[in-house]
């Protein structure tokens, strides 16, 4: 899946987590991960992002994830529906969500 514009989704408030995902010019996914648990979870928080693009077909992107203690599976929702407004996506592919 390509970006073609940056986009976000989730807020900041407590057990949420912010993803920002846009265009990359360099190949590779570039990570920056801001967390309140990165001491402790911060090797799963990539872990799961990477996880997430890989499944979506992502090879090429720059995202910057603000977690403020977010569950797995809301990691997970939040990169595939910023992925998804970044690649300006308006019929999802259900198989690969």
């Amino acid at each position: 899946m390509e970006m073609k514009i940056d986009a976000l989704a989730g807020t900041l408030e407590s057990s949420d987590v912010m993803v920002r995902i846009g265009t990359a010019t360099q190949p590779g996914i570039h990570l920056l991960i801001d967390s309140i648990v990165k001491q402790l979870f911060g090797d799963a928080i990539e872990r799961v992002v990477r996880e997430t693009l890989m499944q979506l077909g992502v090879s090429q992107a720059n995202l910057v994830v603000d977690d403020k203690g977010a569950l797995e599976c809301v990691l997970r929702a939040r990169v595939k529906a910023a992925d998804l407004r970044a690649a300006q996506q308006s019929q999802l592919q259900w198989s690969q969500l």
